[in-house]
């Protein structure tokens, strides 16, 4: 048998090399298990990641320098992570917040604070969409709820007071839910508001508010705040678009500017439920001085007046005003996964005011949710609602008082020498005389509003590819207000006491309802259309109605009866009752729109908006306004030969040129309107407007040129904006004597001329000091602006005063080559030795002496953080405008002495003022109003966590309108009276305006 062996290849040399494999996989054995080994030595860093308000940041990334070794923090901002070694390093990353590198040090425990980067890529709103910051080539300025103002607030406008470059907001009234004033980019309008568009998660808003103005028979009152339905405490930003280029996409409606309000969306991640409570102390912050009653008794003697002293003394001002407690809770509940998310809201406010018997209740909900549908999440739908109901008890002040005053005037002018009160402890009422018991106008009094708001939208969409998708949003805002007022018989009020066989008294009651409709379609597209150019574009259809009707009933001659005269119409003879009923035809407004962005190579930037508007408001030739925009931008920082220059971060240089619209004057104005009256028991129709079919837009033309910067590494930014705004075709209800249709009736005609605001903007923000323990922040804006009429025939006439000797009297026009609302009236040089007015020309000519515009508007923040204490401070202030005091022209005047007050400087004047000087208005009573107001400040302790339930505890003190430095010898420099002549509004005049409130509020607020 022959048996062969297989060929053996053992040699030597692969001897060799079979020994040398098994040293390698020796050594590598021996490297595993160092690595092994090296692994189980780790270094495990726990810690928390905050943002600048040391609130905990979800979602932010942690990564071990050199490794792809990362991990997120949790809802709470915490996170975990093993590091190779002690020394090894850890970056920090978020959207929109710096990156930082940190060294571990040795330390197992590592929390980081990341600091805004004021990053161009952040994702800002600007109406129908959202674009790049880096792509944004208009005027417009974000604030988002940590920059807001803190404390108790009523409406979202007060939210940015001050915050914004350009933006000027005025609290018209102390009252709380009170209107105010909201001026971007100075004053242009001559009839209307003059306010800017309001837009709420795509919902733009009608402006006006559902409250009647109605009041108890003394006189107009103060508006409301159309915004009061918001909470602010469900306002996640404010978007504030300034310039034609950011407004045009807007264009009728947006010749004002417009302020984009989004609210808080919920967040992927387990359900979160966000609490907060306050309460707080009012009262008021600055008196007017008026005499004491010794200084009464002591000008009494000085001017050998034997009578007006009754022997006591008393502050009739003290005795209207209270301290005031208010109190504010919110709750936000939110969550979700897998791209649906959701956040349902519940608010309560009761704020009372500092005069006695008046408050402001508001009940709030809100639920918004975002879904997403199909396996590809490519179908959505968003909703929204905000539900509000708000209770106002209203004080007996109104804007048009006569010489009785209303109930800040009687206070003001009420002899500090007389008691309230009869012996036997009854109020003291003067029926013989026109002076009126401040008490007793308060215990007559009772005026109550009551407005319900609705606001609700679906927007279902559907993602045709990754860079177009189609979106539609129908929405409904429904409010209704109504409101009781009355004032008893018993007050010594001409037209409310009892005389012969008039029983005395008056009530009315009224309602509003105010709906608005919208339904939207966009079509967006954001997409690489070349090589380095991108095109982000929108195509949109709009349609928008809006109604307004109501009731208004009043009565008089209810005598002493026990029942609210409210509730006791019945009780007075048919003839002392009236009855009306108004329903303003129906305001229709169809939009087409379309918006394109390109940018080529993230370096030039240009921008062409276009929106067509058809409105029923306007004549049959004339329904349809087209406006334009166009708008470039060069970012110079990412030019090649900017490389150097590493000190600088962001150079980005706008300019822009557009054109918008203004519809804000009432429905029909281009029609022939009538109104039913009755004469001698039969309907009659009365003319209450002409018609004139070629009744055009007016158009706001405006020209934008800014510069945006950041400088070592965006410590310093800001920007500078240079505009000149220009409003044509202004829009004005001539009245002329036409017999055709019964006499004198307004005909809305488009005036000649033009108003002219133009000026520079700047905004600058510097980070001082940034440490983990420590960051300092301030930032300031400054608006030098100037306004000028020009090309306008002819004087109109507006701004009335009121008050005893002042009938009739006006002291504003629009003329051209003066300001907006120019103060023109006698001139006044001091007083003659006999203590009479002395006036240029000896009255008989009036000059041009103030100016209500003011030609700087500013604000400043600073906040400062020491490791768990934060310091942050808001103030805001103008110079350059006057104010007409028209309370101490007719209420304060030497002519009172002996049984009225009157005001502390008039009694030591270096000439003795005459007790028969005339009360006459003149540029005696035109201050200078500049001032400074630190408007809010808070403290704020961040506690951290608290056990396993209580996360994020905060408590802070807040204090508002803490101090205003001014020569205002008024309640407050910030004041804007309505006296308005026949629909012309005025500016800067003040009248015995509800004071303004110093509150001080203690707040807590957490998650669970």
């Amino acid at each position: 048998m022959n048996i062969t062996l297989p060929k053996s290849n053992w040699t030597v040399s692969s001897y060799k090399q079979k020994l040398h494999s098994l040293e390698k996989l020796i050594l590598l054995s021996f490297l595993m298990l160092f690595l092994s080994t090296a692994a189980f030595a780790q270094t495990v860093v726990k810690g928390i990641v905050y943002d600048s308000d040391k609130s905990p940041i979800p979602g932010a990334t942690i990564q071990v320098a050199g490794t792809n070794t990362r991990t997120q923090s949790d809802i709470e901002g915490k996170f975990s992570i093993s590091v190779p070694s002690p020394t090894s390093k850890l970056i920090f990353s978020f959207v929109g917040m710096e990156t930082q590198t940190v060294s571990v040090n040795n330390q197992t425990t590592l929390n980081v604070t990341l600091l805004s980067s004021n990053n161009l890529d952040a994702v800002v709103v600007v109406g129908y969409g959202s674009v790049k910051k880096s792509d944004l080539t208009g005027a417009a300025t974000t604030v988002s709820a940590k920059d807001f103002n803190k404390g108790p607030l009523n409406a979202p406008d007060q939210l940015i007071q001050g915050k914004v470059a350009g933006v000027q907001m005025i609290n018209n009234s102390g009252q709380p839910g009170g209107a105010s004033t909201v001026r971007i980019r100075g004053n242009s309008a001559i009839t209307g508001t003059g306010q800017p568009l309001y837009v709420v998660d795509g919902v733009a808003l009608d402006g006006r508010s559902a409250r009647p103005s109605t009041s108890a028979g003394i006189g107009t009152a103060p508006d409301g705040n159309p915004l009061n339905f918001i909470n602010p405490a469900d306002i996640e930003s404010m978007e504030i678009l300034k310039d034609a280029s950011a407004t045009a996409i807007y264009g009728s409606r947006a010749a004002y500017g417009v302020v984009l309000i989004t609210t808080k969306r919920g967040k992927s991640g387990d359900t979160k439920i966000d609490i907060s409570a306050s309460a707080g102390v009012g009262s008021i912050s600055k008196k007017v001085d008026v005499l004491s009653g010794d200084e009464y008794r002591a000008a009494l003697a000085k001017y050998n007046l034997a009578n007006g002293n009754f022997g006591t003394s008393v502050d009739a001002l003290d005795e209207v005003l209270r301290t005031a407690y208010n109190q504010n809770y919110s709750v936000g509940i939110s969550g979700g996964s897998n791209g649906n998310t959701f956040r349902a809201s519940l608010g309560y406010q009761d704020q009372q005011g500092i005069i006695k018997s008046t408050d402001f209740k508001k009940y709030s909900a809100g639920f918004n949710g975002n879904f997403k549908f199909l396996e590809s999440k490519k179908l959505g739908l968003d909703i929204n609602m905000i539900s509000n109901q708000y209770l106002e008890n209203i004080a007996p002040i109104t804007t048009d008082a006569g010489f009785t005053g209303s109930l800040i005037s009687q206070a003001l002018s009420w002899n500090p020498t007389q008691s309230f009160y009869n012996p036997d402890g009854s109020l003291f009422i003067d029926y013989g005389s026109t002076t009126i018991n401040p008490l007793a106008a308060l215990a007559a009094n009772s005026d109550k509003a009551k407005v319900s708001t609705i606001l609700g939208s679906v927007s279902p969409y559907y993602k045709i590819t990754p860079w177009l998708e189609y979106r539609m949003l129908a929405s409904v805002n429904y409010s209704n207000g109504n409101r009781r007022a009355s004032t008893r018989s018993f007050l010594n009020l001409q037209g409310i006491q009892p005389d012969g066989n008039f029983l005395g008294g008056y009530a009315s009651y009224s309602n509003t309802e105010l709906i608005t409709q919208q339904f939207t379609n966009t079509l967006n597209f954001n997409k690489e259309i070349a090589t380095k150019l991108n095109l982000n574009a929108i195509v949109g259809y709009e349609y928008s109605n809006f109604i307004n009707k109501g009731t208004i009933n009043t009565a008089t001659g209810f005598g002493d009866i026990a029942s609210d005269y409210t509730d006791s119409f019945q009780t007075t003879a048919p003839a002392n009752r009236t009855f009306s009923a108004f329903n303003n035809p129906t305001t229709e407004l169809q939009s087409y729109f379309a918006r394109a962005i390109f940018n080529y190579d993230s370096k030039y930037i240009l921008t062409a908006t276009f929106r067509a508007d058809g409105s029923t408001k306007f004549g049959k030739t004339n329904r349809y306004g087209y406006f334009p925009s166009f708008a470039a931008a060069w970012d110079i920082k990412k030019e090649a030969f900017m490389k150097d220059a590493a000190w600088i971060d962001q150079l980005k240089l706008r300019v822009g040129y557009g054109k918008t619209g203004n519809q804000d004057f009432p429905s029909g104005s281009a029609q022939q309107r009538y109104d039913y009256g009755n004469a001698n028991g039969a309907p009659t129709l009365v003319a209450i407007n002409n018609a004139n079919p070629n009744l055009k837009w007016q158009s706001d033309k405006q020209t934008n040129v800014g510069v945006d910067f950041g400088f070592l590494g965006n410590k310093l930014t800001g920007s500078v904006d240079y505009f000149n705004k220009e409003t044509n075709d202004l829009l004005f209800p001539q009245i002329s004597f036409v017999p055709a249709v019964g006499g004198n009736v307004p005909t809305w005609v488009n005036l000649p001329g033009q108003i002219i605001n133009k000026g520079v903007e700047l905004s600058l923000s510097a980070n001082v000091i940034e440490k983990d323990n420590m960051s300092w922040n301030v930032s300031g804006n400054a608006t030098f602006i100037k306004n000028k009429v020009q090309n306008i025939n002819g004087i109109i006439k507006t701004g009335s005063l009121n008050g005893q000797g002042l009938s009739g009297v006006t002291t504003e026009v629009i003329q051209n080559g003066l300001p907006l609302f120019a103060m023109v009236t006698r001139q006044y040089n001091g007083l003659d030795a006999n203590g009479f007015s002395l006036y240029t020309d000896d009255g008989f000519t009036n000059y041009y002496v103030g100016n209500p515009n003011p030609k700087v508007i500013m604000g400043f923040s600073t906040n400062f953080r020491y490791k768990k204490f934060s310091l942050t401070a808001n103030l805001n202030g103008a110079f350059g405008q006057s104010i007409y005091n028209n309370t101490a022209n007719s209420v304060l005047a030497i002519s009172n002495l002996g049984t009225r007050n009157v005001s502390s400087a008039l009694v030591s004047l270096p000439v003795q003022e005459s007790l028969a000087n005339p009360i006459a208005a003149s540029s005696r009573y035109i201050e200078k109003g500049d001032y400074v107001k630190l408007a809010n400040a808070t403290i704020n302790y961040n506690i951290g966590n608290v056990g396993k339930a209580i996360k994020s505890l905060n408590i802070y003190v807040n204090g508002q309108n803490l101090f205003v430095i001014t020569n205002y010898t008024g309640f407050d420099p910030e004041v804007n009276v309505n006296k308005s002549v026949s629909g012309v509004p005025s500016a800067g005049i003040d009248y015995t305006a509800y004071p303004t409130a110093r509150t001080f509020n203690f707040g807590v607020n957490f998650s669970l």
